[in-house]
């Protein structure tokens, strides 16, 4: 059988490398998030550079009309200062070609007069005012031009200097225009991909610095942790920054170290778990015997025998029942209770017989409980989470005598009934709880008081009270010492019960 367990242990050590080995590194610049992020960081700039793009070149077609209109607006002037005289038809082409316009109209005095003119065209395609140009429309026209201009004849008007009355009227076609603007958009252009290139680089070797390499060393101790959780050496080393992933490192090995406690203690609880499995199927045997030799005492007619006789049967009883459920509570299940209305004193009495204490350590056990108070209960495992609480408050006030002999060391079993609610408060006058016990309350193996304890008794405690349908909790007290409160409620009673319990009234 063990050789079949190492072959499925193999099988699924393969199973859990193969899964292991799905996960792998992204390979190439372009595979991991520094690659991402240089495409994205390229992507972005260049949107921004469309952005910008878009205004300044529409700027850029008002500022070259301007500057048409302009110098046409010069040569209309130096023109006009030659009335009557008509300018020579070929000094015109000179003008035209110089102006790179096909015709010049001076605008004064609201009369407007051709100063120069080669081939008239028949119409005109578009017509722009540069006197009043708003964004949109500058940016509309640019895009207009740049799309679908090159072969269009437009008229361009606009004022001279800051004189409203004056104004230059020029026709020309657009060829130019679009050829300038296109040359500034190419420039545009190779000069936001060095910008996007450049800016891209320091972003990729800064981000990859300060993000991608701990990103990557954080994957990397997840990977090789993974491969052995049990390994030391394999948790992860921090570093001391003060940034998020320096904190998250600080979490991580935090939290590696913490699974390794955890996975040892899970390792130490499987083999205590096999341990406790031989000791009790041993010492089942061993109590059986003392059953069986016990039994005899019972026709002893020494007084003394007869008096502690039923309870040693009982107590063996008791442990003989105690080992038959130890593998119960391993598989995280107690048995249901088995629910009656019993006296409690008497239950008490039988704890403070257990527990045996001897009067020469000055320990009181003091019963607060009216005879008459009933609970309804398991009789056994009631019995078993008052004899844990009382026995945890003996040991601690054992080893406080040594430290305190001058104390007064009192273990007090106190009850009463609220309504449907018996609560049952364990104190003693002991040191108190340790603050690691407080936050490990009630957690097996940990949540022990004292050293070298194992925690058990709260735990199955607790859980014997929770089958109850109860509370089990530790209560803050001004004076020292530790004070657990036990509350159990009444069953519901139902029509059946009820009746009989009204019969048996009569």
């Amino acid at each position: 059988m063990d050789s079949g367990q190492n072959r499925n242990a193999g099988r699924g050590n393969g199973a859990e490398a193969l899964g292991r080995s799905r996960f792998y590194r992204p390979t190439g610049i372009f595979g991991g998030l520094s690659g991402k992020l240089l495409i994205l960081t390229i992507i972005f700039i260049l949107v921004a550079e469309v952005l910008i793009f878009v205004p300044s070149i529409a700027n850029m077609r008002v500022r070259w009309l301007e500057d048409r209109l302009n110098t046409a607006a010069a040569a209309a002037i130096v023109i006009d200062g030659l009335q009557p005289v008509e300018l020579p038809r070929p000094l015109q082409k000179e003008t035209l070609m110089a102006t790179g316009t096909r015709a010049i109209v001076l605008r004064k005095d609201g009369t407007s007069r051709l100063l120069a003119t080669a081939e008239m065209p028949a119409s005109v395609d578009e017509q722009y005012d540069l006197s009043d140009v708003s964004q949109l429309t500058a940016i509309r026209d640019a895009l207009d031009t740049l799309l679908f201009g090159g072969n269009r004849i437009i008229r361009v008007f606009g004022p001279v200097g800051g004189d409203s009355s004056t104004g230059v009227e020029v026709v020309l076609k657009d060829t130019r225009l679009r050829s300038a603007m296109l040359a500034y958009s190419g420039s545009v252009l190779f000069v936001s991909i060095l910008i996007s290139l450049f800016t891209a680089t320091l972003i990729f070797f800064a981000i990859n610095r300060m993000m991608i390499r701990p990103i990557r060393r954080l994957t990397d101790s997840m990977q090789t942790y993974s491969d052995d959780p049990e390994d030391p050496a394999r948790v992860l080393v921090p570093d001391e920054g003060r940034d998020e992933l320096s904190v998250a490192g600080r979490h991580l090995s935090a939290m590696q170290t913490r699974l390794q406690k955890t996975l040892k203690q899970q390792k130490n609880l499987a083999a205590l778990g096999l341990a406790v499995s031989k000791i009790n199927h041993d010492m089942r045997n061993i109590l059986s015997a003392a059953q069986l030799m016990s039994d005899r005492l019972v026709d002893v007619d020494d007084p003394m025998v007869k008096r502690f006789a039923p309870k040693l049967l009982r107590t063996i009883d008791r442990a003989v029942g105690y080992t038959t459920e130890v593998l119960s509570y391993g598989q995280t299940s107690e048995s249901a209770p088995r629910r009656r209305r019993l006296r409690l004193h008497e239950l008490i009495d039988e704890v403070r017989d257990i527990l045996a204490i001897d009067p020469d350590t000055g320990i009181e056990f003091v019963e607060q409980v009216n005879p008459d108070l009933e609970v309804d209960a398991d009789s056994e495992q009631l019995f078993r989470v008052i004899h844990n609480l009382c026995r945890n408050a003996h040991q601690a006030l054992v080893a406080f005598a040594d430290a305190e002999p001058d104390s007064i060391r009192r273990i007090t079993v106190s009850a009463h009934r609220i309504g449907s609610v018996v609560s049952i408060t364990v104190d003693d006058t002991g040191p108190g709880m340790p603050q690691k016990a407080r936050e490990n309350l009630f957690t097996a193996f940990r949540g022990s008081a004292r050293s070298g304890g194992t925690g058990l008794g709260l735990a199955i405690a607790r859980e014997l009270v929770l089958a109850h349908g109860g509370t089990i909790a530790l209560v803050e007290k001004p004076a020292a010492g530790t004070q657990f409160r036990i509350e159990i409620p009444d069953r519901p009673v139902s029509l059946d019960d009820y009746r009989s319990r009204s019969l048996h009234e009569k």
